[in-house]
This record gives structure tokens, C-alpha cells and sequence, in this order.
């Protein structure tokens, strides 16, 4: 495989670096700030809120089993066919197989390089269609990366760089989503590292969504003729297709709104000139929008004809049914609504969602058992 190293950008101004931490420490799950960039919904975009929720009616509830206790931190999920969960934690590198029926688990391996803190750390997993490789994003010094270890269905071998040098010092707005299409290319989200106006720098891995080969090449087709897939976001956690191959992905607000967006090829979404919808022309609007109390979204899967997205702040478990036509959605519903605490990641297998807490990442409140893996079902 061929190592790809992106060249470190240029200082960024004091001036970017102090509006970065402001609006950064404004959206990642602690109470928001007021501010000037959050836009009313546009009459195109759905709201979404508590009043959703799955005991005030629509999709029938869901009903869960408890598969695993005592994690620390969990992040990542991806399925093999050998109906295993991989698990990756983010505070301590490591990185687990899961049974989602017995709940036995076995630690692969530990990366020692990851370097936490804040949001930073050990973040997505995704495995190639063959099997063979498990892709992980994480962050090191100043930076984050993407590897790949061979994967024989039983160990995990050395880790190889695919991809360095998304910015990723600043501890928060790390992005960390992977997720390979049914075009067998790996998507990627980025965080916009504390400096809002990199999402909108084409020339800047950070606040993007990005598309690559499995080998960690920019993807041929992309729209920049670079890794560069789409645009002007603050910090994607969470990508998905659905059932017709369409990208969606769930990100973070600052101030007021938090977004679900469908994903299109050299579209921008407005970070930081607008949170939320409205934008104006040029700028692509995001399907529904969420207060950030209600959700600050991370994980994002589809199961059983529905977007499922997992909120941390918002400690809930939504679920977007996808609509036929112009509508795209439905009205969100609420799941689990404070029972579990801070919803992290969820993944879809083929009878049951595998869904993870994340009360031991420092914002939560730790209960006992946390953090959990628990399996939900209709």
C-alpha cells in the first residue's frame, strides 16, 4: 500500500485559533452559548425535537438486551460476516471483538501511538468489503491518521498509514467517521480541528467529508481532484448509506443546530458561515435540524428502512424512517429517551442494532456498569 502524507498547513492566525476554541467548546455536548451564525430552519428543512419521542407515538418502541458492561469510552463499531462486533475504545486504544450473543469479548490489540484527550483518540472502524483489512482513524501528535491491519478473522497484524496529516491538535472536532460504500471506497469525516475556516479551504483536510481508495489514494471521480468529497462542515462522527446508496451524515452544531445531511459530490455545508439551514445560494441545507440540548449526534447507521443516529447531550436514540419523493424523511422519533445516558455509536446487523453508551468520556455521568454495548430489536 502507498503511504500518503499531506504536508502540515501554515500557523493559523491567534484571532482563528481564539473564535475556533470559542465556538468549539460552544457545541460538543456542554450547554451552548448564544452566537450570530446559528440560521432559522428554511422552510425545506425538517425540525426535530423532544416532543418526538417514541412514547408520544409513530415507530414501535424498542426493546433492549444489555450485551456487555465495563467499557471504557467505546467509538467505533464495524460488523464481519462471522456476526463479531469490532469495538474500538477511544481513550484507550484499544481495540476489541465483541459477540453481540454472548457479550464474550477479547481485546486484538492496542495502538500505542493514539494520543486522547478531549474528543481526540482512537475514533472509527471500518472493515473492507473483503474482510481482509480493518481501517482505523485516530489521532497522534498534533495530527490524525489512517491506518489499515491485516485482519484473518481471528488477529489483527501491524497497522500501515493510508492517509496523515488531517489537523488534529486541538483535542476537539476530531470528525472520526469511516464508512465503505457500496462503491467499495472509504468515507471519511473530519472535524474542523477548532478553526471554523478550514471547512470552507478546499486545500485543508479538515471539516470535510473525504473519498479515498482502500489503498488511501484520493478516490478517481472526486470532485476536486483531490481527497476532497464535500465541504464547509464543522465535525461529521457519523456516515451511512441507505438502501439506494445515497451518503448521509450526522453533524455537530455549535451554538444552536445540529444537522442530519445527505451527502453529495463537491456540495458545501455552509460551516462557518451558517449553522443550520438558509444559507443562501451556493450552500447546501441540511434535511433535518436539531436544538443542540436535543441531540449533538455521533454514530449514525441505517436498519430497517430508518436512519438510526445515536445523540450524546441529547441522550436519545433517533430514528429517521426514510420517505418516498421530494420529502426524503419522515419525522424523527426518539428512542430510550435519559434511560441510557450519553449515546455514542450504533450499528446496524442484520435482526438488531448494536448500540454503545459514552458515560466515561469525561461529559457523562458515569453509571454503574458503564460504559455499555447493549442490542435492540423491534
Amino acid at each position: 500500500m502507498t503511504r500518503r502524507v499531506r504536508r502540515p498547513r501554515a500557523a493559523v492566525p491567534l484571532l482563528a485559533v481564539a473564535l475556533g476554541l470559542a465556538l468549539g467548546l460552544a457545541g460538543c455536548g456542554d450547554d451552548p452559548e448564544p452566537g450570530d451564525r446559528a440560521n432559522a430552519p428554511s422552510e425545506t428543512t425538517r425540525t426535530a425535537g423532544p416532543g418526538d419521542d417514541v412514547d408520544a407515538g409513530g415507530p414501535a418502541a424498542l426493546e433492549s438486551r444489555t450485551v456487555t458492561t465495563g467499557l471504557t469510552s467505546p467509538w467505533g463499531l464495524s460488523a464481519t460476516s462471522e456476526e463479531a462486533v469490532l469495538l474500538s475504545e477511544r481513550d484507550t486504544g484499544r481495540i476489541l471483538r465483541l459477540d453481540p450473543g454472548s457479550g464474550e469479548r477479547e481485546e486484538l490489540r492496542t495502538l500505542p501511538d493514539v494520543v486522547p484527550g478531549g474528543e481526540a483518540g482512537l475514533l472509527g472502524l471500518a472493515l473492507t468489503p473483503d474482510e481482509s483489512q480493518l481501517l482505523a482513524y485516530y489521532t497522534v501528535e498534533e495530527s490524525s491518521r489512517i491506518v489499515s491491519m491485516p485482519w484473518d478473522g481471528e488477529s489483527l497484524g501491524e497497522p500501515e498509514v493510508l492517509l496523515e496529516g488531517i489537523p488534529g491538535g486541538a483535542g476537539y472536532h476530531q470528525g472520526g467517521a469511516l464508512v465503505v460504500g457500496p462503491d467499495d471506497l472509504l468515507y471519511v469525516g473530519t472535524g474542523d480541528n477548532g478553526v471554523p475556516e478550514s471547512a470552507q479551504d478546499r486545500g485543508s483536510l479538515s471539516g470535510k467529508v473525504l473519498r479515498l481508495t482502500l489503498e488511501g489514494q484520493p478516490a478517481p471521480g472526486n470532485p476536486f481532484d483531490d481527497e476532497v468529497y464535500s465541504y464547509g462542515h464543522r465535525n461529521v462522527q457519523g456516515l451511512a448509506f441507505d438502501d439506494e446508496g445515497r451518503l448521509w451524515a450526522s453533524e455537530f452544531g455549535a451554538n444552536a443546530w445540529d444537522e442530519l445531511n445527505l451527502i453529495e459530490a463537491g456540495a458545501n455545508y455552509g460551516w462557518p458561515q451558517v449553522e443550520g439551514s438558509g444559507g443562501g445560494e451556493g450552500l447546501t441545507d441540511p434535511v433535518i435540524v436539531w436544538r443542540t440540548e436535543d441531540a449533538s449526534p455521533s454514530g449514525l447507521a441505517y436498519w430497517d428502512g430508518s436512519l438510526w443516529m445515536a445523540a450524546l447531550r441529547g441522550e436519545r436514540l433517533w430514528e429517521i424512517p426514510l420517505a418516498e419523493g421530494a420529502d426524503l424523511v419522515e419525522q424523527p422519533v426518539g428512542h430510550l429517551a435519559g434511560e441510557l445516558g450519553r449515546l455514542r455509536s450504533v450499528l446496524a446487523l442484520p435482526d438488531a442494532l448494536l448500540l454503545v453508551t459514552s458515560n466515561t468520556d469525561g461529559r457523562g455521568e458515569v453509571r454503574d456498569g458503564d460504559d455499555r454495548a447493549l442490542l435492540l430489536t423491534r
